[in-house]
């Protein structure tokens, strides 16, 4: 039988891919990546969670999303077992380029291809939400931000309107799963069942983008009529896959001409939807506070969190839409 033993060597290799990982060498960080099909990464936000290809691929668009980083002290335990071994890590007083600064841990799966050690699986977390803890969400609602941004003609809304943006979570795995026929049916028909939702209830849909979605309500109720509907009837479905959906709604004074809705409210709505946890609705407090005590909602799991590009802490709340 193959002794497990302790292996200082993986825990050295290990640090160097992280010392890459944290100043941006992108090239060093997917070369010591197995080429083995079940290589895979999870991070610490809901939709970090790649593989194969797709993690090879992606992987260089993805570092320039997060910021570089560096640790006042670290502490590991490598050990192997014949061609496998794995390495947990703990990084103190991670500082963020951002001026954040966390406790972060890591654990690595490597795999001994013809005589070198290379990464087969990550796996990063910390104690508290990505946007708490570093600052920064996933692309999804980024470029979905930047793609309104692009075409603001696109809003035909004046006044005080609630903007809602949706995406399914963990989009690229189930991409992956399923190739990309089956994941172009399977959004095609998810896009369709939210745009009709938004029109029943009296929204726009303002731009679709991938698997998600912007759109724009006349009245706070009916943006959080859509969104219970919306997460209801995508539950009701009952097929495969069994999408989870985040959503997040912010409400404010707009006007279709003015840039400065897509700087400030659509921009909120945004960061207030990647607060969101698979299957859940968060709106911003200015939207809880426009419904007062309309008991046909529910609010709950209020937080105080920094809205990345926004100055300060801001209060979001959890819209309950199951009955």
């Amino acid at each position: 039988m193959t002794q497990i033993t302790p292996s200082p060597e993986l825990g050295a290799i290990v640090r160097r891919w992280l010392r890459s990982y944290a100043s941006g060498d992108k090239d060093a960080v997917v070369n010591l990546f197995s080429d083995d099909a079940s290589l895979g990464y999870i991070g610490s936000s809901h939709d970090e969670v790649w593989r194969g290809d797709t993690l090879r691929r992606g992987m260089a668009t993805y570092m320039d999303d997060i910021p570089n980083f560096s640790w006042d002290r670290d502490d590991f335990r490598g050990f192997e077992c014949g061609d496998l071994g794995w390495v947990e890590w703990f990084g103190e007083r991670v500082s963020l380029d951002n001026g954040k600064e966390i406790t972060f841990r890591s654990t690595f799966v490597l795999h001994l291809e013809q005589g070198v050690w290379r990464i087969v699986h990550v796996h990063n977390s910390n104690p508290v939400s990505n946007m708490q803890a570093l600052g920064y969400e996933s692309r999804g609602f980024e470029d979905l931000l930047e793609a309104a941004m692009a075409a603001p003609s696109g809003l035909a809304q004046t006044g005080i309107a609630s903007v809602m943006f949706t995406d399914i979570a963990d989009s690229s795995s189930l991409a992956e799963t399923l190739g990309d026929t089956k994941w172009s049916d399977v959004v095609r028909s998810h896009l369709a069942l939210v745009s009709r939702l938004i029109e029943e209830t009296g929204g726009s849909l303002v731009k679709s983008l991938g698997d998600g979605t912007l759109s724009a309500f006349p009245s706070v109720r009916a943006a959080l009529r859509a969104a219970i509907l919306i997460q209801r009837e995508n539950a009701m479905l009952g097929h495969e896959p069994n999408l989870r959906l985040r959503v997040g709604i912010h409400t404010g004074d707009v006007v279709q001409t003015d840039d400065d809705f897509f700087g400030t409210v659509v921009n909120k709505a945004a960061r207030v939807a990647a607060a969101a946890a698979p299957g859940d609705i968060r709106v911003s407090e200015a939207t809880r506070v426009m419904v007062g005590g309309n008991k046909d909602f529910a609010f709950t799991d209020t937080a105080s969190v920094p809205l990345k590009g926004l100055e300060g802490e801001h209060l979001i709340h959890r819209l309950e839409w199951r009955t």
